[in-house]
This record gives structure tokens, C-alpha cells and sequence, in this order.
């Protein structure tokens, strides 16, 4: 020992002090024996054993702090980041109980081994998700956020690091800048993925411009971090650097060929349909061999299986390989790297020797080094600032890919704890601000949006955003039928957002496979049957484009839980201000008139889609669509649409389609309006009797106002259609709903088509008696009366809801103003439009 050095025992240690503040802690290997019957060592003695204890504690803590954070929308990260810091010598850690038993410095080795071995496999992963596709395809904003979201973190990192350093330069090395750096610019990925996924922003332009700028800082920060360990290992000698570079790069180029002809040969010869255990097993064993070449080379064995996850091709093999060990590595190898965090974070000298002011300046300020640097690129493009402080709040995702930099950099002594702890308090505050800051940037207001979407407000030739969902090809034909009727022009153009639905199982993120491309090819890590499916509903999308020049299509492969597809559905829709979603019923006709067996979950699907729609939606029940679009591929078949209307603003979206569909050649259409005949008016004068005396006047009202709602759209669109020979109009009286269901089969039974509204919300008087027992509530009276009836011919049925995102229940939703429908100028434009149509 030196004269320099000094040491004391403690306990069990014995602590040795060296230069720069460094010690080193001595124990001896002790094996007590214990009295029982069992072994005669104590098993805690052991490194095993206590990295089960800690592998153990460190999980459950984990599922705790999820099952707090969860209805806060934290991330699965935050809660293990939590839990290991709880560990640490700033908490639990202060025991001697626990510091002694769970956290002891002879079980450090162990533990380091294990993480390593876990964030090894973690990045492997990573490269396995990553798609590199989109740099190639990266627009102006995404490049502009993610060159500024490079720069200015890097710069934020020198500065604040040496604003750290300023009072003890001695505490730790200027190394620490480097990582520092690195840390602050980094986005992570897969991190950043699941959290748009969680937050359902998936498929907007925000979240694929923070996905394709977070590939693009991911893949710069790792080669910046190579760099650097490089130089570091090679004591800033460029000479030794150079070689360790080169080498990688010879690694990346010869390897990846290899690799792609050995799994290309093993997909060849499997007799399989799928790809079996032992192959995974070879790849997950070439995983240890990468990581061993890096290590070879000079590097860190992450950048190895960072690598070679990069190699595998997208496909069923990369799914397969994620549904098989994605949550073992996340669930069991990762968290050792959480505890190692939290014992090397001390949270109760975060201020020591350092002012509080100095210490929460650094900590906002490396906070918001991402979230300024996109604000900046969106005032330069002239974005909106709400835009802009979402992107840079979502670029600021970090994960597990900053606390590995971070833990490098602490094995390289690049940090002190003091140093180290602040970074991870930084690193828990920008995790924990992303939920919340998203939610209020683009959910409180997403819905105004929409306060002049509905259909029954747009003017037939205007431009329609259709979002036409299908589960698999067998709906395909009646969808594209139901999207050729809808009037497709130059001047009246309809854009298609074509979502081909797929259930996502067995895994814990849909991140992989949620894709958003112009061509089926590009669908990633879907398996072989629903890639040919996708290619053949995308297919047939671009035939009904080549077919209806007044149409445009945009596919996408959207696979989900059915628990939450909704959501998914209802955030597309929003983002694209579709004007309606169009769904198919969840069961199908079969050739004798009957049904097929339903499916239950796509039933789910409807059922969550029509009570959370953002707009309004269409359920169609195909009973013979199809055969109609393959037989007019040859001749000029009238499509024959009747339009059954009884009262509601259901009822009034559904005739503004059906009026949209009139204007397509060879369409037909027959508006049936059921008014109530004498003993019907006094019956439904006289059904306000029954409810308490504060609700007669309210139901009166609302009463009252719908129906000259009804009366006004009603007139409005036969002035408009007077003179069109496609287009006829009949009023029929009826008194009850079984008048209606007979003048039904007697009148207006020979129709391809019928399009009523579901009248949701409300109940018509006049269909009262048909709602008494309901199979299918989610096509309403008149829908579940259409499909239920005994007609000559079976006709398929849509059914429209018109959606009122602005309001929070049914009340709100049937006492519509005459001002909500008729803009500001309210009752006076609703009287003088009366007027103009009394004549008639």
C-alpha cells in the first residue's frame, strides 16, 4: 500500500482510499455453518443465491410500482427504474438489512455479468426491431428534427457537464462529457415505439416522423458511443481506435450476406410451415458469437448483438424470434440492469457539495435540450407549437438504451454517483412528463377537429376521408362494392384509408408489425398468410383505383388486440379526419339465406368502434353486395338502394350518404320516410306522461327540435333532387313498427341495398314495438327488423351512426341547437330556409 492510500475496516469490509477520491473494498470468503438439517453453508454466502433474492425483489417491486403508474400511463420503464433506485443506497439500501442480504458487494460481479448478458440480448432485439426502411423514404421534417435533435443535445451535454465540474474538477473525468453527450441525444427506438403505441399514436404523421428521426439518432448515437469506447480503450490514441472501427466494419460487411444466404438457406430447406426451435436456437446461439467478435475487436458485446439483430431480415422470422424470447429478456435478463442503476444511485446526496439551484438547472436544462431543439425545427417549418412540444417530448423517450450508455460510462469511471445520480433523475423526469404532455397536446383538442365532419354537413360533391376497415379478404368484395356506389369523381373525390385488420397475439408490443406503407412488401414483420393477404386486399384497392379515377387509396396493415383494435381505429380516424368509418358485420350470409357461424371478437370490435367512434360509422351486412359488384363487371346492372328513414340525426347522416351514393350512374335510389299517422301523433303527444313532471318539458323539447331538424334536412334535400329521375321520395304513415315491417314487405321489398340509421341514443315511438328483444344491438331497430325479415331477395344492409365527439353522453347527444346544425347564424338561417321551402 502506498503512502497515499489509507484504509479502515467496516463491518465485514475492509475499505481502502487511493488517489481521486477511489477505493477499493476487500471481504473474505467466509463459509459459516449453520445448525439445521438442510446444508452446513449459508446459502446467502453464495453469488447465486443472492442474485436470485436480488433478480427477485427487483421484479416484484417492479410489478408494483406498474400496477401504481398504470393509470397514470408511465411506462413499463419507469416502474423498473423506480424499483431499482428504491434498491439503492439513497432508500431501501440504507438498511444494513438490506444492504447486507440483497445488495452486498461480493454478489456486484455476479449481478454486472448477468445485466450484461441481458442488455446484450436487449440490443439484439433492438436491432431486430429497428426497420431501417423509412431513412429512405425520410422527409424534410423528420431529417430537420432529427440532425437539430443531434446537435444541440450534444452540445447541451459538453456544456452542462462542464457546468458540473466547475467547483471539483476532480470529481470525475472529462470522459464523463462524452457520455453525457451521448445520453442526451439518444432517442430510444423501441422504447419510443411502445410508447406510441400506448398513446395510440402509431399511425400519425407526429408518431412516424418521431419513428423515423429516432432510427436515425439511434443509429448515430451507437456510432458515436463506439467511437468513444474505442478512444477510450485506446487511452485517445486515434491509431487504436482506427483498427477497432475498421474491424467493426468488416464484421457488419462480411457477416451480413453470410447470415442472410444461412437463413435464407434454412427457410428453404424446413419442412415447417413456421420456423422451428432448434433454428431459433442457432440464431440466439450466434448472438454469443457476435457479442464475442465486438469484444474481440475492442468494443462492448452489445454492439455486436446490436449488429447482427440488424442482419435478420424482417419477416415471420423476426416475429417469431420476438414472440419466443421478447419477454424473457425484458421480463427476466433486463432487470439486473435496473438494480445495478439504483445502487449506483444515491438520491440523498444528490445536493452535496452543490447548490440546489445548480443541481436542478442541470437536470431541467439536459431535460430540455430535445424538447427546444424541435421546437425550433417546427418554427422554422411553420408547424404548430403544440406539434412541436409533443415531437420533442417523444424524441426525448431514453429507456434502457441511455441508462446501458450511462452504466458504460460509469465502468469507464466517466462518472462519479453524484454525477451519475443526477442523469438518472433527469433520465426518470423525462420518462415521466411524456405521457402526460402527449395527452394535452393531442387529445384535449383532437376532437374539435371535427365539429364540421359529419356528412349530413357536407355538400354532396364535396370531398369525403372514408376509412374502410376489413378483417380478411372474404370482406373485401362487398366493401369495394359499397366504395364503387359511393360516387367516386374529379369533382367529387373520395380518399380510402384501406385498413386490413389483423389480431396481434403472444406479444407484448404491436410495435413491430403496426405499418403504415404504400406497398404490401413493406409490412414487416407480419407472417407469411397475412402478408399474402395484405397483398391481396391491397390488390384489390388499386384495381378499384385504376377503375374510379375520382378515387384515392392509401393502404395500411393495422394488427392489434381486438381489446384495444378500436382504439387504434378511432386514433386513424382522427389523425386523418376521416368522415366515416365503414365495418364490416361480424357475421356473413351463406348461400341459402341464412348465417355463418359469427365471430365473437370482431363483434367486440364493432361494439367498442360504434360507442368510441371520434366519427360518424357505417356497418354494413353483406347479404348479396358481392354478387351484385361481379355481375355489373360486364353490363350496366341498376344498383337499387332504398333509404328507410324514421327520425334522428342517425337517420339524417345515413341519408346523406345514400344521397351521395344517388349521384353514381346506374344507382337508384328511393328515400322511404315513415311519418306517424293520427293515432301515432297522439300516441307519441301523449308518451311524455308517463316520466317525472322536471322531464316532460325536456323530452318535449328534444322532441320537437329533432323533428324539425328531420323536417328541414328532409326538405333540403328534395328541392336539391327535384328534378334527378334516379332519385324518388315517399312518405309513408304508419302508427307502430309493425305497420312499418308491413309496408316494408309489401311496397319496398325488391332492393340491393337498404340504408338506414342505427338510432342510437334515442327511441322512435314509431319502432317502439320492435325493440322488445334484440339479438344484434349494434345495427339498431331498423337494421336488426331488415336482416331479420323473410324478403324475397335478402338484401345487404348499412347501417350509419353519426358520432358526436364533442359530446360527453346521450343526453347531449339528442339536444342538438339549431345552431349546432346551422352554424352562428342559429335559429334565423333555420326559419328563413323554411320559408324557402314551404312552396314545396
Amino acid at each position: 500500500m502506498s503512502h497515499s492510500q489509507e484504509f479502515y475496516t467496516k463491518g465485514k469490509y475492509k475499505i481502502i482510499y487511493g488517489m481521486r477520491n477511489e477505493f477499493t473494498i476487500c471481504y473474505n470468503e467466509t463459509k459459516p455453518i449453520v445448525n439445521n438439517y438442510w446444508q452446513s453453508v449459508n446459502p446467502m454466502m453464495k453469488t447465486l443465491p443472492i442474485f436470485l433474492l436480488q433478480l427477485s425483489v427487483v421484479i416484484a417491486i417492479g410489478r408494483v410500482f406498474m400496477i401504481v403508474l398504470r393509470p397514470l400511463r408511465q411506462p413499463r420503464f419507469l416502474s423498473q427504474l423506480l424499483a431499482g433506485v428504491l434498491l439503492g443506497p439513497g432508500a431501501l439500501g440504507i438498511s444494513g438489512r438490506v444492504a447486507n442480504d440483497l445488495t452486498p458487494f461480493e454478489g456486484s460481479m455476479f449481478l454486472e455479468t448477468m445485466a450484461n448478458l441481458g442488455v446484450t440480448f436487449y440490443m439484439f432485439l433492438v436491432g431486430l426491431e429497428m426497420d431501417l426502411t423509412p431513412i429512405q423514404k425520410m422527409g424534410k421534417p423528420a431529417l430537420s428534427v432529427a440532425i437539430s435533435g443531434m446537435l444541440l443535445p450534444l452540445a447541451a451535454g459538453v456544456g452542462l457537464h462542464s457546468m458540473a465540474l466547475q467547483r471539483q474538477t476532480v470529481r470525475a473525468p472529462e470522459m464523463g462529457a462524452y457520455f453525457w453527450s451521448i445520453a442526451l441525444t439518444l432517442t430510444s427506438f423501441p422504447d419510443l415505439a411502445r410508447m406510441l403505441s400506448d398513446l395510440k399514436l402509431m399511425y400519425t404523421d407526429l408518431g412516424k416522423t418521431a419513428l423515423t428521426a429516432a432510427v436515425v439518432n439511434d443509429l448515430s448515437c451507437w456510432c458515436l458511443l463506439v467511437v468513444a469506447v474505442s478512444l477510450i480503450n485506446g487511452e485517445k490514441e486515434l491509431y487504436v481506435a482506427i483498427p477497432v472501427l475498421v474491424g467493426m466494419t468488416i464484421f457488419w460487411f462480411s457477416l451480413r450476406p453470410l447470415i442472410r444466404k444461412i437463413l435464407r438457406y434454412i427457410s428453404a430447406t424446413s419442412k415447417e410451415a413456421t420456423t422451428s426451435d432448434k433454428h431459433i436456437y442457432f440464431i440466439l446461439s450466434l448472438v454469443f458469437l457476435s457479442g464475442f467478435v465486438t469484444e474481440l475487436c475492442g468494443a462492448h458485446s452489445i454492439f455486436g448483438a446490436f449488429m447482427f439483430g440488424l442482419m435478420i431480415p424482417g419477416g415471420e422470422l423476426g416475429t417469431t424470434i420476438m414472440d419466443k424470447v421478447e419477454e424473457f429478456v425484458v421480463g427476466i435478463l433486463l432487470p439486473p440492469i435496473f438494480l445495478i442503476t439504483g445502487t449506483r444511485t444515491n438520491i440523498q446526496y444528490i445536493f452535496a457539495d452543490y447548490s440546489v439551484g445548480l443541481v436542478i438547472a442541470v437536470v431541467l436544462l439536459a431535460s430540455s435540450a430535445k424538447i427546444i431543439s424541435a421546437l425550433l425545427v417546427c418554427l422554422y417549418l411553420k408547424c404548430p407549437v403544440r406539434d412541436g412540444l409533443a415531437l420533442g417530448v417523444l424524441m426525448n423517450t431514453k429507456g434502457v438504451l441511455a441508462l446501458i450508455i450511462l452504466n458504460e460510462g460509469r465502468n469507464m469511471k466517466g462518472f462519479d454517483q453524484q454525477t451519475f445520480s443526477w442523469i438518472v433523475v433527469a433520465i426518470a423526469f423525462m420518462t415521466a412528463i411524456i405521457g402526460p404532455i402527449v395527452s394535452y397536446t393531442h387529445k384535449s383538442e383532437r376532437h374539435l377537429k371535427y365539429m364540421d365532419r359529419h356528412l349530413e354537413k357536407c355538400k354532396t360533391e364535396a370531398p369525403i376521408r372514408i376509412l374502410a376497415c376489413v378483417h380478411s379478404t372474404r370482406n373485401l368484395s362487398a366493401m369495394i362494392t359499397l366504395l364503387e356506389i359511393s360516387n367516386a369523381t374529379r369533382k367529387s373525390p373520395i380518399i380510402v384509408f384501406a385498413v386490413h385488420l389483423v389480431e396481434l397475439a403472444g406479444r407484448a408490443s404491436a410495435m413491430l408489425i403496426f405499418h403504415d406503407k404504400d406497398k404490401t412488401a413493406d409490412t414487416g414483420h407480419t407472417c407469411s398468410r397475412e402478408k399474402a393477404e395484405a397483398e391481396q386486399i391491397v390488390s384489390a384497392f388499386e384495381s378499384f383505383v385504376d377503375n374510379n379515377h375520382g378515387a384515392t387509396v392509401k393502404p395500411l396493415t393495422a394488427v392489434s388486440p381486438y381489446t384495444t383494435m378500436h382504439e387504434d381505429v378511432n386514433h386513424f380516424a382522427l389523425d386523418k379526419i376521416a368522415n366515416i368509418i365503414l365495418i364490416p358485420f361480424h357475421r356473413r350470409s351463406d348461400p341459402v339465406g341464412g348465417w355463418t357461424e359469427e365471430n365473437v371478437q370482431h363483434k367486440l370490435v364493432n361494439q367498442n368502434l360504434l360507442a368510441t367512434s371520434p366519427c360518424s360509422i357505417g356497418l354494413l351486412v353483406d347479404r348479396g353486395l358481392t354478387s351484385f359488384a361481379e355481375s355489373q363487371k360486364g353490363t350496366q346492372q341498376e344498383c337499387r338502394i332504398a333509404m328507410l328513414f324514421v327520425e334522428g340525426t342517425d337517420d339524417r347522416e345515413a341519408l346523406a350518404y345514400a344521397w351521395r351514393m344517388a349521384g353514381t350512374p346506374s344507382v337508384t335510389l328511393s328515400v322511404i320516410r315513415f311519418v306517424p299517422g293520427k293515432e301515432g301523433s297522439e300516441f307519441m303527444e301523449n308518451s311524455g306522461d308517463n316520466e317525472e313532471e322536471p322531464d316532460i318539458f325536456t323530452a318535449m323539447f328534444e322532441r320537437e327540435t329533432q323533428k324539425q331538424l328531420d323536417d328541414d334536412y328532409i326538405n333540403q334535400f328534395r328541392f336539391k333532387t327535384m328534378h334527378d329521375q334516379s332519385i324518388a321520395y315517399v312518405e309513408i304513415q304508419v302508427n307502430s313498427g309493425d305497420q312499418i315491417v308491413s309496408a316494408i314487405s309489401s311496397e319496398f321489398y325488391d332492393f340491393d341495398l337498404y340504408v338506414v340509421g342505427r338510432g342510437h341514443g334515442y327511441t322512435s315511438q314509431l319502432t317502439a314495438g320492435l325493440s322488445t328483444w334484440s339479438e344484434f344491438p349494434e345495427l339498431g331497430v331498423m337494421g336488426e327488423t331488415l336482416i331479420s325479415m323473410n324478403l324475397e331477395t335478402p338484401a345487404s344492409v348499412l347501417v350509419v351512426q353519426q358520432s358526436h365527439p364533442v359530446s360527453s353522453g346521450s343526453k347531449k347527444f339528442t339536444s342538438n341547437s339549431t345552431k349546432d346544425v346551422f352554424g352562428n347564424k342559429g335559429v334565423t338561417a333555420f326559419v328563413n330556409h323554411r320559408k324557402s321551402v314551404d312552396g314545396f
